[in-house]
This record gives C-alpha cells, sequence and structure tokens, in this order.
C-alpha cells in the first residue's frame, strides 16, 4: 500500500515537473508554436474548404452561380448570427483564463469555463430559433434563401459550444486542441456536403435549391464532430487541468456572478470586432444588388452573378490567406493578457511588434503571390471567366488590409484597449458606407472590394498610430522590416507571374488540367524564391528564431 502510494507522490512530481517546464516557455516561443498549430490547421481546413468547390460546382451544372449564389447569401447572414450566439466569449475566455493562469490562479479559470457551458448552449439555441423565424424577412423576397438560412440555424445550437472550449484551451496557450477540431470539422463537413450534394444532382437529378440545402446543413454535422474531439481531448487533459488546479494560489477571492460579469463585458467587444468583416460582407450583400438594379441597366441575373463573382468565388479563395491572420490574432491574446496582466510594459510593446511584424512576413508574399497567379486559380477551382480571374486578383491584395485590421483589433483587445478596438472599426465602417453606392457604380464589382480596402485600411492605420503613441511600439523596426519584406514579396509577385504569362504564350490556360500545372510551377518558384530570400537576407532569423537556421542549413545556404 505504502509503495502505491508512492508511486503515485512521484507520478505526481514528474507530471508537475512537466508542467512547469511548459510554464517556463518563453513568449515568442509559445507565439511561434500556437501560430505553427493555429496556421496549419486554419490553411488546411481552409484548402479543403476550398477544395471541395471543384466538384461541388462541376455537379450543380448550369445551375453553378446560381447554386453559389444561395450559398454565399445564407452564410453571410448566418456567420452574423453565429458571432451574436457566440457573444465574443471564447475570445475573452481565451483572455480572461490567460490572466487568471499568469497569476497561477488556474482553478478560477476552469470554474469559470464549466459556469459557461450551459450559457453557451442556451445562447446558441436561442439564435437558432430567432433565425429561423426571421429568414423570410431577410430573404429579400427569394424564397430559395429561406430554406437555406433555416438549415444553418441548426448549427447554431451546438456551435458556441465547441467555440467555448476552444476559447478554453487557447487561454492555456494550447493550439493544437483548436486547430485539430477545425480540420475534422470542416472533413466531417465536406464528407456530408459532397455525399449529399452528389446523390441530389447526379443520381436523383433533384432541384439544385436542394442541394445547397444539404450543403449548408452540413455545418451541423461538421460541428457535431468538431465538438466530439474536443469532448475527448478535454478528458485525456483532465489529470493536467487536476494538477494545475491544485497548485492554485486561490488568492482572488470573485464570486461566480461576478466572474461572469466581468467576462460579459469584456466579451461584448470581441462580438463587434468578431463580426467586423462579416458585417463588411453583409453591407455588399444588401446594397448591391439593389445600387445595380436601381441605377444600371443589369438584368437579376447578370448582378446576381457578379455578387458571386466577388463575394462567393473570390471571397472563398483569399479566405485561405485571411485564415492566417485569424490564427495569429488567435494566438497573440493570451500571450499579450498575460505580459500585460504582469504590467510588463517593455514586453508588451515588443510582443505587439513580433505579432505585427509575423503577419506580414507570412502575408506579404500570400496576397501579391496570390494576384500573380489568378488566372490559373480561378480556372482549377471554377471555370474560365473573364470577370472571375480580375475581380480575384484584385481581391488577393484587398486581403491585405482585411487580414491586418483582424490582427490589430484582437492586438489592442489583447491589451484591453477594447472600446479603442471599436472606435477604429467604426471610422472604417463608416467610410466603407459612404464609398459604397459611388464605387459599385464607377468599379460595379471592384466597388464593394475597394470601399472594403479603404475602410480596412484607415482603420489598421489608427490602431498602428495608437500603439506607436500609446505602447511605444517600435515602428521604425516594423517599417523596416516591412520594407525589406514587401520587396521579397514583389520579387516572387515578378517570379510567379513570370511563369504564368510566359506558360500562357504556349499553353491554353482555360483548361483545368494545364492551369494546375503551370499553377503548382509558379507556386514553387516564387515560395522558393522567397524562402531563400528570407534566409539567405537572415530576416527570417529575426522573426521566427532559430527554425530559420535549422532550415537554412538543410537547405545548404550560406
Amino acid at each position: 500500500m505504502a509503495n502505491r502510494s508512492l508511486n503515485e507522490s512521484d507520478y505526481f512530481k514528474a507530471e508537475s515537473e512537466k508542467i512547469l517546464k511548459k510554464k517556463n516557455e518563453t513568449a515568442k516561443a509559445k507565439m511561434l508554436r500556437g501560430s505553427a498549430w493555429m496556421t496549419m490547421g486554419s490553411i488546411f481546413s481552409r484548402i479543403l474548404g476550398a477544395l471541395y468547390i471543384i466538384p461541388w460546382y462541376a455537379w450543380f451544372g448550369k445551375d453553378n452561380l446560381a447554386a453559389n449564389n444561395l450559398y454565399t447569401q445564407g452564410y453571410t447572414v448566418y456567420s452574423v448570427f453565429l458571432m451574436i450566439s457566440i457573444a465574443g466569449i471564447p475570445s475573452a475566455v481565451s483572455k480572461q483564463i490567460s490572466n487568471y493562469n499568469g497569476q497561477n490562479e488556474y482553478a478560477l479559470g476552469q470554474r469559470l469555463y464549466k459556469k459557461l457551458l450551459l450559457i453557451m448552449l442556451g445562447l446558441g439555441i436561442i439564435s437558432a430559433i430567432i433565425m429561423w423565424f426571421v429568414a423570410p424577412f431577410l430573404s429579400q423576397n427569394d424564397k430559395n434563401v429561406i430554406p437555406v438560412y433555416r438549415s444553418l440555424a441548426i448549427a447554431l445550437t451546438i456551435i458556441p459550444t465547441m467555440s467555448l472550449t476552444r476559447g478554453f484551451f487557447q487561454g492555456y496557450q494550447d493550439m493544437f486542441p483548436s486547430a485539430m477540431s477545425q480540420l475534422v470539422e470542416q472533413i466531417a463537413r465536406i464528407i456530408y456536403m459532397l455525399g449529399t450534394t452528389f446523390i441530389i444532382m447526379k443520381i436523383i437529378h433533384g432541384s439544385y435549391v436542394s442541394g445547397v440545402v444539404q450543403s449548408t446543413f452540413a455545418a451541423f454535422i461538421g460541428a457535431i464532430a468538431g465538438l466530439l474531439f474536443l469532448a475527448w481531448f478535454y478528458f485525456k487533459k483532465k489529470d493536467e487541468f487536476a494538477i494545475l488546479a491544485e497548485q492554485s494560489a486561490n488568492k482572488l477571492d470573485i464570486s461566480d456572478a461576478q466572474v461572469i460579469k466581468t467576462l460579459l463585458m469584456e466579451a461584448i467587444p470581441f462580438v463587434v470586432i468578431s463580426i467586423s468583416t462579416t458585417v463588411y460582407n453583409l453591407i455588399d450583400q444588401f446594397t448591391f444588388k439593389q445600387t445595380m438594379l436601381h441605377f444600371t441597366n443589369y438584368g437579376v441575373t447578370a448582378i446576381n452573378d457578379l455578387y458571386t463573382i466577388f463575394a462567393g468565388n473570390s471571397n472563398k479563395l483569399i479566405m485561405i490567406i485571411i485564415s492566417l491572420a485569424s490564427a495569429m490574432a488567435a494566438t497573440a491574446i493570451p500571450l499579450l493578457a498575460q505580459a500585460y496582466s504582469k504590467h510588463n510594459n517593455e514586453q508588451t510593446a515588443v510582443q505587439l511588434a513580433d505579432a505585427v511584424e509575423l503577419f506580414f512576413f507570412v502575408m506579404l508574399p500570400c496576397s501579391l503571390g496570390m494576384a500573380a497567379v489568378a488566372k490559373p486559380l480561378y480556372v482549377v477551382f471554377y471555370q474560365y471567366n473573364f470577370t472571375g480571374v480580375y475581380v480575384l486578383s484584385f481581391s488577393a491584395y484587398i486581403a491585405l488590409p482585411i487580414g491586418l485590421f483582424m490582427v490589430l483589433a484582437s492586438l489592442l483587445q489583447g491589451v484591453y484597449q477594447n472600446m479603442k478596438a471599436i472606435k477604429f472599426f467604426l471610422i472604417g465602417l463608416l467610410i466603407k458606407v459612404v464609398l459604397q453606392v459611388p464605387l459599385i457604380l464607377l468599379f460595379r464589382p471592384f466597388g464593394p472590394l475597394m470601399a472594403t480596402g479603404v475602410g480596412m485600411t484607415i482603420s489598421s492605420c489608427l490602431m498602428l498610430r495608437y500603439f506607436y503613441y500609446s505602447l511605444q511600439v517600435d515602428m521604425r523596426k516594423i517599417i523596416g522590416r516591412f520594407n525589406q519584406l514587401l520587396l521579397f514579396s514583389l520579387i516572387v509577385f515578378v517570379v510567379a507571374l513570370g511563369v504564368i504569362q510566359l506558360s500562357d504564350l504556349f499553353l491554353n490556360l482555360q483548361y483545368r488540367i494545364t492551369a494546375f500545372i503551370i499553377l503548382m510551377c509558379a507556386v514553387f518558384a516564387g515560395g522558393l524564391t522567397y524562402v531563400y530570400l528570407t534566409l539567405k537576407t537572415r530576416v527570417a532569423d529575426k522573426i521566427v528564431g532559430s527554425r530559420a537556421a535549422v532550415l537554412r542549413s538543410k537547405l545548404r545556404i550560406k
């Protein structure tokens, strides 16, 4: 019996030492590792979410643009309801738990999570009921979109609970479960989506509306799979959480009501910022069609097709690279909150600069690279469309200010400047609203994208200005790094575009197989160029640390 007790004591001690070792890991190492997991999860999830479009789009045949129009409208409205039902709580939980953990109050954070589970389930159910009943009023007299809204409403019942659990893990700077659950969710969603679409469209030759309804209902199937994975991971880590709770300082005497009240006050700004890009998309959905109908001679079908090209087709592809920004933002918030709660102003400023530099390191080549390969990329995922190719290329540039806004807004929230984040968002949104109609009339499908780019850029500039004057972030260093990375990214753009233009002289890029081969060649050439330039000049070392030296050694770059 004594032996057994001794063994348990040794196990407890060994596990405690492992956990303490994790706690002492440097902030930059945590951010890079967390960014790696979140980036991989988001990228793979987004790539899968884009790849399915190839067979899905083809199976709808002549109704492919109409089907994608319904799908895009459904998801834009659904995204707003989703963010409201989540209520910003997962991000706020991530931030608060990280804050408590930084004060060695692990038990308090775990108690908070358990109390919120029922609240999130209730919010999800209420949001689902509201979306179900208001669907006819949001349809803009299009009866086909009503069942699409209602099929998405069902997913609202469980996604808030899943998002809360992801926020809990992120509060421990553990990004693996969030990343993997996203991937599991996406795989389950796509399997159901493609399976039902194939049966409806190719076997029983049903209506394209039925195909879209099942495709959107797939969000519920995916959510179940993602939640099950998170539940499995939580029980796997249960002993570790128990050890941390036992070691808590237990100096903070806060009631459950106080904890939840504090959290809700933190959560409200997260709601506003979380739905920011969706609000921009919602403005496009409810203004583009009406503006074009009243002030141009375009027909309804042509207008719907143009809307689908910029808001559906192009948006789906640029979200692959914008998801990088979301991943990095999710990683930065808990780390910033921890440094800020310790009143470590110097470390806070350094982490803010590191996060912005990491964003530019990844997003600049991705944005310019996608613009360069727009033609074969659009053909591979959809089919050749002159307008579609140029809209995608322009959208790739706009991805940069969108992504930057998402990262900077999250960083502001990470240092408890929630109202500043909302203020700067609203200024950008007002500019978007003012410019929207004139730019639509001047530039048609490019107009909404331009208005979004201008609004997001102004919001981002205001945030960077605040970081410089109020948080003493070294903007000279950031601007210097930006200039270097922009130069390298422009070289990548020239290399990738050169491959495309040369190939276009000898090959017909309007065929999917040819376009795919040339796309891969251009991506490889551009990616290799960027890796070589950043490793050769040691820029990568300053941003990603020792990993760059290891890669340089493997590639034999001196």
